[in-house]
Formats: C-alpha cells, sequence, structure tokens
C-alpha cells in the first residue's frame, strides 16, 4: 500500500482545487454554507475510486472526468448534511455541522443545491453523451437507495430485533451504493464493456459495505479529536450497528448506554465488547468482505490502478478515522 497514500494526496489536492474554484468563491450565505463541509477537507475517497475505475478501463482517462469524480465527492457530502440534521450531531470533520452553524432548513437547501450539482458536474465530463446518460442514471437510482437505507437505519431505532441480515441490506444502500457508483460511473465514462462495469461496480458494493462496517467501529473506538465526530454516538443513540447485533447474540445488552456517556463508560462498554469477541468478529467481517470484492477485479487486466483499487479496500477496513 506504500504508492496509495501519495495517491489519495494528490487526487485529495486537485479535488480540492475545484471545490476552491466552484464552490468556495463563491458568494451568498447558501453557497458559504454548502461549501462549508466540503471546505472542511475529507478524504476524497470516492473521487478517487471514480478515478481509478476510470484508468483501469482506460488509462488515462480519469483526466477527462474529473468534473465526475468531484461529484461524487458532492453527492456524499450531501447525504453528510443531511445525516447530521436526522441524528442531530454538532461535529463533523473537526467543525459545526452546517445546521448547527446556520439553522436547519439552511441546512437542508445547502444538501440540496450539492445533490442538483452533483448531475451537472457529470455533464461536465469529457465523454460519450450516452455514457454520461448511463452514469447520470445511475447515480439517480444509487441516491434513491441512499434515501431508502437512511430510512431503514432511522426506523431500526424503533426496534431491538435488527438481525445481520437487515443491517447488511441497509448499509448496502445508506453506503455502499455510493462507492458501487463510484466505480460503476467511472468505468462507464471510460467506455467500459457491460462486464468491466459490473465488476467495477460490485468491487464498490462490497468494499462500500465493508467501509460503513469500519466506520462503526471508528465510531466507537477512535477519540473525536482524531475522527472529527462524537465519539460514541452510535451507542448513545442505540443504533442497531453490527456490534449491537453481534453483542446481542452473545447476550451483551449494549440498551443500557444508550444515555449521556463519559469517557470511563465508553471504555468500559470496548472492554465487554473486546472480552466477548464481539470487535474481533465485526472486523472479521469487513475484511472478508475486502477479500471477495478483489475477486471481481480479477475480470480486469493486471495494471497499477487495479492494484490501488485493492489497496484501497485494504485502507478501508484498517483506517482509524
Amino acid at each position: 500500500m506504500s504508492d496509495l497514500q501519495p495517491y489519495l494526496d494528490s487526487v485529495a489536492k486537485d479535488i480540492d482545487l475545484m471545490i476552491d474554484r466552484y464552490f468556495v468563491s463563491r458568494v451568498g450565505e447558501l453557497n458559504n454554507a454548502s461549501a462549508h463541509l466540503l471546505a472542511a477537507g475529507g478524504k476524497r475517497l470516492r473521487p478517487a475510486v471514480v478515478m481509478l475505475a476510470a484508468d483501469t478501463v482506460k488509462p488515462g482517462s480519469s483526466q477527462d472526468i474529473m468534473p465526475a469524480a468531484l461529484a461524487l465527492e458532492l453527492t456524499h457530502t450531501f447525504t453528510l448534511i443531511h445525516d447530521d440534521i436526522m441524528d442531530d450531531d454538532t461535529l463533523r470533520r473537526g467543525v459545526q455541522t452546517v445546521h448547527t452553524k446556520w439553522d436547519m432548513p439552511t441546512g437542508i437547501l445547502a444538501g440540496d443545491v450539492l445533490y442538483a450539482r452533483a448531475f451537472e458536474f457529470i455533464c461536465m465530463s469529457l465523454a460519450n453523451d450516452n455514457a454520461k446518460v448511463r452514469a447520470i442514471s445511475m447515480l439517480a437510482r444509487t441516491c434513491a437507495d441512499i434515501c431508502e437505507g437512511q430510512h431503514m437505519d432511522m426506523s431500526f431505532s424503533h426496534r431491538n430485533d435488527v438481525d445481520e441480515y437487515e443491517y447488511l441490506e441497509m448499509v448496502k444502500k445508506k453506503t455502499g451504493v455510493l462507492y458501487a457508483a463510484a466505480a460503476g460511473i467511472g468505468a462507464i465514462l471510460a467506455g467500459s464493456t457491460a462486464h468491466q462495469a459490473k465488476a467495477l461496480y460490485l468491487f464498490g458494493l462490497k468494499t462500500g459495505i465493508a467501509f460503513q462496517i469500519q466506520d462503526d467501529l471508528i465510531d466507537l473506538l477512535t477519540p473525536s479529536v482524531k475522527s472529527g465526530k462524537d465519539r460514541a454516538s452510535d451507542l448513545r443513540e442505540g443504533k442497531q450497528t453490527l456490534i449491537m447485533i453481534k453483542a446481542r447474540e452473545k447476550g451483551i445488552d449494549l440498551l443500557k448506554y444508550r444515555r449521556d456517556l463519559s469517557d470511563a463508560d465508553i471504555d468500559a462498554a470496548i472492554q465487554e465488547l473486546t472480552d466477548a469477541g464481539v470487535i474481533d468478529e465485526v472486523k472479521k467481517m469487513a475484511a472478508d468482505l475486502v477479500a471477495e470484492s478483489n475477486k471481481h477485479l480479477s475480470l480486469l487486466p493486471s495494471s497499477k490502478e487495479r492494484q490501488l483499487l485493492m489497496d484501497i479496500g485494504e485502507f478501508f477496513v484498517t483506517r482509524s478515522y
């Protein structure tokens, strides 16, 4: 994975320049709100997947579809703004969430602006018109799936019997499909065959699910100063994560932590879960998904870009923030 971080840094720099040009430099209160989380940074992983998928199909094509890479970052950020409203979170990427810095109506509209402009940026890519139509269709379906996944996640808060299958279906829609779309859109705009696009889409889907499982672990295990998020918010809210489901299977009721928690309380919960083997089980499940995702990439020719995609999958399940 020695080449991965320099590559991700390079993509982030390019995406940040586009964000500065198209969003940060714009005037007006709503524009400022829309640019707030974009300008706060981020790993820009979805744009990286778009560009690597394109270059895996057709070396050098990523430069032609940079606007589409930005479109995936806009889509991701729109979901974060709206998620923060629904979860009433106050911290994201180390800064105030949009709805707390401004107000809830502005937060909703800021997310809507990013959602709309994502489709505009796909159209700005240098690609075949038919490919752009297919990419737009994929992104539209993806956004609908994300909304359904978010609604499933919210509905789980009223239950304490969510099983593993239901959780994985929710995560597939809430997180997996956007990584799937990143890989699929990159492939389509680069002129891939149907088989190549499907292989890359499935790679993105499985690594995206693994990414969310790791995110659930990070929420619990990583201090706020490092993650830039409210630590253990899932635990406080009683969210039906894979951690909670696996814990319940072992007779551990995490609902007792559904309250304001001190650092000592969180540490006690982590110790209880570690002793029961829950943390290791959840980590293994994420790692297995990444191993499965790599099998889909075997349909594509060996290349530096294909290896970097595999490295991204590995990074998804080893990162701590």
